[in-house]
């Protein structure tokens, strides 16, 4: 009876998507740079990322290609001309393929102030309006998104967009001139009709994701 019932909350969990491994480079040096970038903009001696949440993006690229090369070069920031290069753990292109370019247990620059908890998720494309418009590639990350969440407990409240990072309470920056520093991409209106969507997909394994996230003050 036990093991009837096990297998019946196994087929309830979402299945992890089909993934393409396509691993950037991220040997002992890029490695060594993510933990001083983790200790000067978070106080955390380490590279090791323990996933609370996802942050999804959109490349503003036309192709795969560019955003991957972007993420391979590990080339230093325009203003502090530090390292790591910026990175995202997943990138998915238009056609719906999901490539994963870093593991999930190592940190990756996406997002200033949430790259110590969150994991990244790229959508190739030019604007959040033709992300939501795509059906291949939101069948794919509402897949990818459900089946993260599932993996690492991931409630409904850290699923967030880039745009939406500042208001998030896992947020935290130590060098003062980023503390206020967000992109464009995801913005709360989007991410809404996002979030709906997954609730959506989440409810068909009995997943319950909790609410979304409160519409907090930043002082920005």
């Amino acid at each position: 009876m036990l093991a009837v019932a096990l297998a019946a909350v196994a087929l309830l969990a979402p299945p992890r998507p089909p993934i393409v491994w396509k691993p950037i480079p991220f040997g002992p040096a890029r490695l060594a740079e993510t933990t001083a970038y983790a200790r000067r903009h978070y106080g955390i001696d380490s590279n090791v990322l323990h996933p609370r949440a996802i942050v999804e993006h959109v490349t503003a690229t036309s192709s795969f290609s560019s955003a991957y090369g972007t993420f391979a070069a590990d080339v230093p920031d325009a203003e502090l001309h530090q390292l790591p290069g910026t990175c995202a753990h997943f990138i998915i292109d238009r056609d719906g393929t999901i490539y994963q370019l870093v593991r999930l247990n190592v940190m990756c620059r996406h997002t200033v102030g949430l790259n110590w908890a969150a994991i990244g998720i790229e959508h190739v494309g030019l604007s959040d309006a033709q992300v939501l418009g795509d059906a291949a590639q939101m069948r794919s990350s509402l897949a990818l998104t459900v089946w993260l969440m599932a993996r690492y407990r991931i409630p409904l409240a850290d699923v967030i967009g880039h745009n939406e990072s500042l208001a998030s309470p896992l947020h935290k920056e130590l060098y003062a001139p980023w503390r206020c520093q967000t992109h464009a991409d995801w913005r709360r209106a989007d991410m809404n009709v996002f979030r709906a969507k997954v609730v959506a997909l989440a409810r068909t394994y009995g997943l319950r994701p909790g609410p979304p996230p409160l519409a907090r003050a930043t002082g920005c």
